[in-house]
């Protein structure tokens, strides 16, 4: 057997991977890029998505489509108005100090992952996916009558896989379309450039900060809910996405959007490849070799601006 159908396989697990962290990671950049801020409590969001998830499928029942559409859109918005309220009763009162703000979103993960372990359980748990039908991929070989197409026992995904990638690809462009083309955007970007300057021309940051801290956790959220139907729930969940999310903002250039997907793609390719033919630990020690490496020769990413 040729080496290329298991590649298009690792290909589209890996490209999977890619969307998920895509939108995990431009949530976490969005908050640094505007705020400042380093949420160390974005993965405990991602979780928290994966476990409202599973109570509103589990709580709905019925065909699974009905818990799983319910839970895309309740799932996100409560955990965006989690984060909003943490913003304000949190991170407003050590006035996003740095330093302050990572002590406080640390706090913030172990509260979040506690109770979740009280109210959820210490147990992975399935979401069933709204659709999940088995597709075949074709391939093209040359044996001795020519070229003919066949079908690779393996070689295949699923339509939900698929949706996964089409989801993440239109959610991405939606926040793009926001920072580009809306007044939040543009004020968003005021804020970003000139904290003082935005507050001299009346925009309200503080309301801004709140926000953007809620759409960041609302995407990492919107992820969890995307993959839990492939991976399952669990109150300790929120470990990797967090590590990769900030391996992603790094080498993407911390703050640039374009970049972040950017890396994204990158690091979740690379990892669904050298995962189906060698291991996952060696993805993970390449993916934090290439933060080394990015940190050392190109200090502000790969789409990040010198000198910025």
């Amino acid at each position: 057997m040729e080496l290329g159908p298991y590649l298009i396989l690792a290909s589209l697990e890996g490209a999977v991977t890619a969307a998920v962290l895509a939108l995990t990671a431009v949530g976490l950049s969005l908050v640094f890029g505007v705020m400042r801020v380093v949420n160390i409590a974005h993965g405990e969001f991602f979780m928290l998505g994966a476990v409202i998830a599973w109570f509103i499928a589990h709580s709905l029942g019925g065909h699974p489509a009905i818990g799983f559409a319910a839970a895309l859109i309740v799932a996100p918005l409560l955990v965006g108005a989690i984060a909003v309220a943490a913003d304000m009763t949190i991170l407003k009162r050590v006035n996003y100090d740095p330093e302050r703000t990572i002590v406080a979103t640390i706090g913030l993960l172990y509260i979040i992952q506690q109770l979740a372990l009280m109210s959820y359980g210490p147990d992975a748990r399935p979401v069933e996916a709204p659709f999940n039908t088995r597709l075949a991929i074709p391939w093209i070989e040359n044996g001795e009558n020519g070229w003919r197409m066949i079908w690779p026992w393996g070689l295949g995904t699923t339509t939900y896989k698929l949706a996964v990638i089409g989801a993440a690809i239109t959610v991405l462009l939606g926040v793009w379309l926001l920072m580009k083309r809306t007044r939040i955007g543009l004020v968003m970007r005021a804020t970003q450039a000139d904290r003082d300057m935005a507050l001299a021309f009346g925009i309200p940051v503080e309301r801004v900060y709140a926000l953007v801290f809620g759409m960041g956790a609302a995407l990492a959220a919107l992820a969890a809910v995307l993959i839990v139907p492939i991976q399952q729930a669990h109150y300790l969940m929120g470990a990797d996405p967090l590590l990769l999310s900030f391996i992603v903002v790094i080498i993407g250039g911390l703050g640039s959007l374009p970049g972040t997907v950017l890396a994204a793609v990158l690091i979740g390719l690379s990892d669904g490849i050298i995962s189906v033919f060698f291991s996952p630990t060696l993805a993970k020690i390449l993916a934090t070799l290439l933060v080394g490496l990015v940190l050392v020769f190109r200090p502000e990413g790969l789409a990040g601006k010198r000198g910025a």
